[in-house]
């Protein structure tokens, strides 16, 4: 068992490295290209378009094919891309590419997240997940590290990942056993089941929502208005570093902390105080040194979202309803992937240079403020009724 958690772990680390990476080095491409920032977030879309698509029917292909068949199936569609996007330098065609990437790594993370949710006891379900969102954390946060890389040629990002991913490839082919899901008796019909979790647990599924959004606009517009404000792509690389890092450092406390404290309360908590981080990044201006505490503390209070929400989805609903869960919860993530590179994208060229991040961080104060509507022992008691 802790094998297939430690290969779990690897192949979701090597998930979030593939999408911190490629974000940034092509949103700096296409910007040095002269391609205008509502296209470059138009562009970034395209890798959760792919995601979003894989959620409709990953749950059907799941019970098909089983978890290690379609976490190597994903493994291998991004490798396959990965190496294709210097080799063939075109924006229409990085559009399709990254419609695979996103195809893929929608694979992966739907598996490797239901696997580990499936197995984790409820005792440490805030411990474990929380553990789970740090490596895609640290993934993601190392990412943009590719962005120096590429002082070496510009194949140097992609072929480095390139060999992280035969890696990974090789020890879930070899090392995981070939399992399904198991199906629950009296299951309900799949749209019921979506609804059932939507009218259940809405706020603990909203959290996947924000994520995405702050994700990918961070990843993808953030290395443009950087560019704008006069910050190198150093400097850029470091920021969007320190959010990552922000979010591994308060991970593990925070999903401890839900343990024991609840995790409405803290999902309420780090959505407003992290929201007002956000909103005082344009007042911080070109000083990095601001910058740079802003972001980390902002990506520290917000960076547990996904996985906190969740592990709040698993106390509250039924192990039936599950896999429906992390359906909607993986839709919402792509969904938020894809407004918010384009949302974005148009603040920044129709609209004050800040303005990204007042509707970033105002998206996460509300979020907040909603918790206030939700009744979680109402919803306990709904789901009860089930057995």
């Amino acid at each position: 068992m802790r094998l297939q958690y430690f290969i779990l772990i690897s192949v979701i680390i090597a998930a979030g490295l593939s999408q911190g990476l490629l974000l940034p080095v092509l949103s700096i491409y296409l910007e040095n290209m002269g391609v205008s920032s509502s296209l470059n977030g138009l562009n970034a879309a395209a890798l959760y378009i792919g995601s979003f698509g894989m959620t409709l029917i990953a749950e059907r292909v799941l019970g098909r094919v089983g978890f290690k068949r379609l976490m190597a199936a994903g493994l291998s569609l991004v490798l396959v891309t990965l190496m294709m996007f210097p080799l063939i330098p075109d924006v229409r065609l990085w559009f399709l590419l990254r419609l695979a990437v996103g195809i893929g790594d929608s694979a992966v993370n739907y598996a490797a997240q239901l696997w580990v949710l499936l197995m984790t006891p409820a005792e440490h379900r805030g411990r474990n997940i929380s553990f789970y969102g740090m490596s895609y954390g640290l993934g993601f946060s190392i990412g943009p590290l590719g962005i120096k890389l590429l002082d070496y040629g510009e194949l140097t990002p992609f072929a480095v990942l390139s060999v992280l991913f035969v890696l990974v490839l090789l020890l879930v082919l070899w090392k995981l056993p070939d399992s399904r899901p198991l199906k629950q008796e009296g299951e309900e019909k799949r749209a019921g089941r979506f609804r059932f979790s939507y009218t259940w647990a809405w706020y603990a599924l909203l959290p996947a929502l924000l994520y995405g959004y702050m994700e990918a606009s961070l990843n993808s517009n953030f290395p443009v208005y950087g560019l704008r404000t006069g910050m190198d792509s150093g400097q850029i690389s470091t920021l969007l570093l320190c959010v990552g890092l922000g979010g591994l450092l308060l991970q593990m406390p925070l999903g401890l902390l839900s343990d024991r404290l609840g995790r409405k309360r803290i999902l309420m908590f780090t959505g407003i105080a992290g929201g007002l981080m956000f909103m005082l990044v344009p007042l911080a201006g070109t000083q990095f040194g601001w910058n740079l505490l802003l972001l980390t503390v902002a990506g520290g209070l917000v960076g547990s979202f996904f996985s906190l929400g969740l592990a709040y989805a698993a106390d509250i609903l039924p192990k039936s309803l599950l896999a429906a869960a992390n359906v909607i919860a993986s839709f919402h993530f792509s969904l938020g992937s894809i407004v918010g590179p384009n949302i974005g994208g148009a603040v920044l060229d129709f609209g004050p240079m800040g303005g990204m991040f007042w509707l970033l961080g105002g998206s996460y104060v509300v979020f907040g403020l909603l918790g206030g509507l939700f009744r979680r022992s109402v919803a306990k008691d709904i789901a009860n009724t089930m057995h």
